[in-house]
């Protein structure tokens, strides 16, 4: 979820239900926590807490420098990412690529629980089942977790070599949960209310971690939240409170980034908001030509008034019709 779950995005998750947001992952690697991405990644200002920092690397003492580094900058918990499957993270050995090297595991645990100990912030993990499903891993790498000091484990059901195909391994969850006496966070094709239920009650899990179904949709937490509470569904948000929510989001987007870049990168936030919505395809094509924030600002405003009325939609045909005239 690196280039998504930047300050912006968490912030209005946390405002929408989610418990917990954990940063994009930061390099571990000293040279570049100077860089202007790795700053951003670790722009921590105003965020509602607990502020949780994701660091990626092979190196242990790297590693354990890169925790009390961001500990020291108001960390109040560490996670290890020992999950994503990209080829330039897998390629120099970080991510998912240490489910290949168990030892390696081991140092880089123990050396991260023992740096963060003396300061008292906990440290957590985020793995996958395995680097494939012929060397499924889990339950081995969860103990060795546990027994390092990990204080929660979240698991993503499927190997690296999966990438995000396929359906999640539940079973594999299930498998690491019932050896285990810390809590495991269950990840993996949780897009709705019911879904997180069904989940949770088959795995055991003590919580789920909500990725990708957030995307476009981040009252998605509050959905769960209230489900699980109280059985019950929560009314969609309506087309009026989706546009405040995305105007608030593209606002704290582009104070974040600046001009040049928010205009950017909150072109694919617009587009996963408007997912599906009548004249959404043709609209996003003109939007994407957009070159400043306050007309990109003013196009999806004007779009939202366009395709509604008193904060609901008109009937697809009507929306059409009038994005047409």
């Amino acid at each position: 979820m690196a280039g998504v779950t930047d300050r912006p995005f968490r912030q209005l998750c946390k405002k929408l239900g989610a418990g917990y947001a954990v940063s994009e992952m930061a390099a571990s690697n000293p040279k570049l926590w100077d860089s202007v991405k790795t700053s951003r990644r670790l722009n921590h200002d105003g965020e509602i807490a607990p502020i949780s920092v994701q660091i990626a690397g092979a190196d242990p003492a790297m590693m354990a420098e890169a925790a009390v580094f961001n500990a020291n900058k108001g960390a109040r918990i560490i996670d290890i990412n020992m999950g994503c499957p990209v080829k330039k993270v897998c390629n120099v050995a970080s991510g998912s690529a240490l489910l290949r090297h168990e030892d390696l595991i081991a140092r880089i645990l123990d050396a991260v629980v023992s740096a963060c100990a003396p300061l008292g912030v906990p440290v957590t993990l985020k793995t996958r089942t395995g680097w494939d499903r012929e060397s499924r891993n889990a339950v081995r790498v969860a103990k060795m977790a546990e027994n390092a000091g990990i204080s929660a484990l979240t698991l993503h059901g499927r190997t690296r070599a999966d990438l995000y195909t396929g359906e999640a391994e539940y079973d594999t969850i299930r498998a690491v949960k019932a050896e285990l006496d810390i809590p495991v966070i269950a990840n993996g094709d949780i897009d709705s209310p019911e879904k997180a239920r069904r989940v949770l009650d088959y795995t055991g899990a003590d919580a789920v971690m909500i990725g990708r179904a957030a995307q476009g949709r981040p009252w998605i937490f509050r959905e769960i939240d209230h489900y699980l509470r109280t059985g019950e569904t929560l009314a969609p948000p309506s087309y009026g409170e989706m546009r405040e929510l995305l105007l608030e989001h593209l606002d704290d987007h582009y104070r974040f980034y600046g001009e040049h870049t928010g205009v950017r990168t909150a072109r694919k936030h617009i587009g996963w908001y408007l997912d599906g919505l009548p004249g959404a395809d043709s609209f996003c094509a003109r939007m994407n030509l957009i070159d400043n924030t306050r007309d990109q600002w003013r196009a999806v405003s004007d779009w939202f008034d366009i395709i509604s009325r008193d904060g609901e939609p008109y009937p697809a045909p009507v929306a059409e019709a009038l994005l047409a005239a």
